[in-house]
């Protein structure tokens, strides 16, 4: 037996077996192509039409596709051949005539009579044409309609009779009994007449206005004119009266969308090819919108890559541009903390070199070594000027800064570290740092250097991590305050450990802090900065400050990155995997436990400056110190941010949203901070026509004309508004503000000058002192601007 393919939307036309064509009628014509039936989308009963040899039925002219005319009485219904024709066995639909012996073939699978020799069944048994049976479940999922393959043709179901209805009077439905008569002999043609129909044949004599055209069109018709005339079927009966099935058969959703029939040769229409059979011509209900495509597997990589080490190089690189932009755009002159720290400075540098005596024991009131950061800071003084000290605190915030990438990048990886250094590089303490000549910026790098060093040998023999130490005792003699993160670096070293050699990570904590203890005693043992840390560190007096003004200034200075490495500490615990491929689920990291101690280790010690201060109730150099304790917090901020963005930056708008507020914040904090003292320019050039080496001067911060004006006095000729002890003429101590008093009613100064800044209520009292004293007179008023507003340099000279 010679067929089309299962999948071909086409069948030829004619008897499937080709052995029958020479003794049909026209023969010798090539066989056109019928398109293959389909379920109708109005509930058609033809549920698969097989291949048939005349085609559906008479033409408007009354002829058949085999060039006969009306059929005589007899005729295999729906274009058969003549009744008692032995080649012509295989009437599509339809029983035998009565009394033809060619029909004595084993019959189809769906109760149709074939010709037993010629025809093969490709139903028989349940079996179709691609081998496959009925019951194959495999086929069934093309589309979501029973008897619809992608691979064969279809299979047969049960059915209703669907609607057949045929314009004009007279008009039945398949299936109805004959009022007038029954077809004689014609045992599957249901379409009888109200009436005898002519010749007792089983059809009209004139073709009805849906004969031509397939069941399908003539279906669309149907519909379209119930439509059309607002007919709605309601439980069997229409509103115009004709019948209609019980259950209606819902309208195939691929109905609206068929292309409008063409004439054809013949000139009816021509019928239109069936949908291919493929999965993407399903329900489009069904079919939603858009749909992402799988990321490839070249998309995942565990090895970050050269491309990708460089590419997080140069973000890093634009991150420490950023920082250094930030950091320059700030000026002023010097504040009084730079101020003091060059000039004393200078002062070792001559004592070291040359003998010379100190004008004061700076190790009983400085917060770090003045053997240390001072003495450097006048060695780049001598040949930059100021502006050299601050660029050398601005390399050393920028260290901080690369330094916080790496050790973050070995913790966890490339984005976190951006993430971090991002956030790190615009707070408001490492801007101000990175343009403030004090040793805090310098103690940072040490102890970013310090943090580095551990988490770099974290695989390394446990004693290589007492490299550590020395540069941790460093880091505490330039700045005092830097032991109160001494503890979290021995926890760091643990935690960081091997985590397969149980003895590993609690020896390099023992080791660490057993070479740091070590170096500390030394120090305090063979120096003389013990009273100076418990001048300014361990016995610090109390000030008078609220806890909740100090917090609310810590919340300021560093309460977003706080939060931000809160949320990141939360989600470390609940997913350590920081790799996107799915291949690192097979890794094994960090365990619950751990990663919980490392969250809350690097965000708690952020908290260390903030309560140390509101023990102390003083805010003196809390946006300076903010900034050690976020070092640490700073990794776990960048697992945060990672953790808002989402995989493969999912949601990079939050992550930008967030770092905008915090730059917004960095740039607003900063340059209000370099606002908060006055220009003293202008002071300066007019105290240099008035000082000498001889006189004695009062200024509300002296270390700035004591800087400025070294060249001309001495620090010791200088008192500030911070304190006093005078002693009057017989000898007796005076202090505080009956000490100002005193020394001015017995005009002890040659020059005066306040700002009303540093000390306004010192201010006020040497103010009023100097009005009832008869030895002084206004020299001028040198007006400045600051955050409060403007203000006025008040200059008085004795008389």
């Amino acid at each position: 037996m010679t067929s089309s393919p299962p999948h071909s939307g086409r069948r030829r036309r004619g008897n499937p077996d080709q052995s029958l064509a020479a003794d049909r009628p026209g023969a010798e014509e090539p066989l056109i192509e019928e398109p293959v039936r389909r379920p109708d989308p109005g509930g058609s009963w033809f549920q698969a039409q097989r291949p048939t040899a005349t085609g559906p039925g008479p033409h408007d002219d009354g002829t058949y596709d085999d060039g006969r005319h009306d059929a005589p009485s007899g005729d295999a219904s729906f274009g058969g051949r003549p009744s008692g024709d032995p080649l012509f066995g295989d009437a599509p639909f339809g029983g035998a005539p009565s009394g033809d012996p060619s029909f004595g073939g084993a019959r189809f699978g769906d109760g149709r009579a074939g010709h037993g020799p010629r025809h093969e069944d490709p139903y028989q048994g349940g079996r179709r044409q691609d081998g496959r049976y009925e019951g194959d479940g495999s086929h069934e999922d093309a589309l979501y309609e029973p008897g619809v393959y992608t691979d064969g043709p279809y299979r047969a179901e049960p059915f209703e009779p669907a609607p057949y209805e045929a314009a004009g009077a007279g008009a039945v439905r398949p299936g109805d009994s004959l009022s007038g008569g029954s077809l004689s002999g014609d045992a599957l043609n249901g379409d009888a007449l109200n009436g005898e129909a002519p010749n007792g044949d089983g059809r009209s004599g004139r073709p009805g206005p849906a004969a031509g055209r397939s069941r399908r069109a003539a279906a669309r018709a149907a519909r379209a004119e119930e439509a059309r005339t607002g007919g709605a079927r309601t439980g069997g009966a229409r509103t115009d009266g004709a019948r209609t099935d019980e259950f209606p058969a819902e309208a195939h959703p691929a109905a609206a969308e068929e292309a409008p029939e063409e004439p054809g040769p013949s000139g009816h229409p021509e019928e239109v090819p069936a949908l291919a059979d493929v999965p993407a011509q399903r329900d489009r209900r069904d079919t939603p919108g858009y749909t992402l495509a799988p990321v490839p597997e070249a998309s995942w990589s565990l090895d970050p890559g050269r491309r990708r080490s460089w590419v997080s190089r140069a973000l890093l690189l634009a991150i420490l541009g950023l920082q250094a932009a930030l950091s320059v755009r700030l000026s002023n002159t010097a504040f009084q903390d730079e101020a003091l720290y060059m000039y004393a400075g200078h002062a070792e540098l001559s004592h070291l070199l040359y003998g010379t005596a100190l004008p004061k024991d700076y190790n009983s009131y400085f917060s770090g070594s003045p053997m240390l950061y001072p003495i450097v800071a006048a060695v780049v003084e001598n040949h930059f000027a100021m502006v050299g000290v601050r660029v050398f605190s601005l390399l050393c915030m920028l260290g901080a800064t690369a330094l916080l990438y790496s050790f973050s990048r070995r913790l966890f990886n490339e984005r976190v570290a951006l993430g971090a250094a991002a956030m790190f590089a615009v707070t408001q303490s490492t801007v101000v740092l990175g343009f403030f000549a004090t040793y805090d910026a310098p103690a940072v790098l040490l102890l970013a250097l310090a943090i580095w060093i551990v988490v770099r040998t974290d695989r390394a023999p446990a004693g290589v991590v007492m490299l550590a130490a020395p540069v941790a005792v460093l880091a505490v003699g330039l700045k005092y305050a830097s032991a109160l993160y001494l503890p979290s670096l021995v926890l760091l070293a643990v935690l960081t450990g091997i985590r397969n050699k149980a003895r590993q990570p609690l020896l390099r904590g023992l080791l660490l802090a057993g070479a740091a203890g070590g170096l500390l005693w030394a120090g305090l043992t063979f120096t003389d900065v013990l009273s100076g840390v418990q001048a300014t560190t361990t016995a610090r007096a109390h000030g008078t400050e609220k806890a909740t003004e100090l917090l609310r200034q810590s919340g300021e200075f560093g309460g977003l990155m706080f939060l931000t490495a809160c949320g990141g500490a939360i989600a470390y615990a609940m997913r350590g995997r920081m790799n996107e491929s799915p291949l690192a689920l097979a890794l094994t990291g960090p365990g619950r436990k751990r990663r919980i101690m490392l969250g809350l280790l690097l965000t708690g010690t952020a908290l260390l400056a903030p309560a140390y201060q509101i023990h102390l109730h003083t805010s003196v150099a809390l946006y300076k110190h903010i900034g050690f304790g976020l070092l640490f917090a700073a990794p776990i901020a960048g697992i945060g941010m990672a953790r808002l963005i989402g995989p493969h930056f999912r949601h990079p708008q939050l992550g930008i949203l967030l770092w905008v507020v915090m730059l917004s914040l960095g740039l607003s904090q900063s340059q209000w901070r370099f606002n908060t003292w006055p220009d003293s320019s202008k002071m300066v050039a007019v105290l240099r026509q008035h000082v000498d080496a001889n006189g004695r001067y009062l200024a509300s911060a002296d270390n700035v004309p004591v800087y400025y004006l070294r060249d001309l006095t001495l620090q010791s000729q200088w008192t500030s508004t911070y304190g006093i002890g005078y002693v009057d003429k017989d000898g007796k101590l005076h202090s505080a503000e009956d000490g100002y008093r005193a020394a001015i009613a017995d005009g002890w100064f040659d020059l005066i000058v306040l700002d009303g800044v540093a000390t306004p209520e010192t201010d006020r009292v040497v103010a009023e002192a100097v009005a009832q004293s008869p030895h002084y007179r206004l020299l001028g008023r040198l007006p400045f601007t600051h955050v409060g507003g403007t203000g006025y340099y008040r200059i008085w000279v004795k008389q």
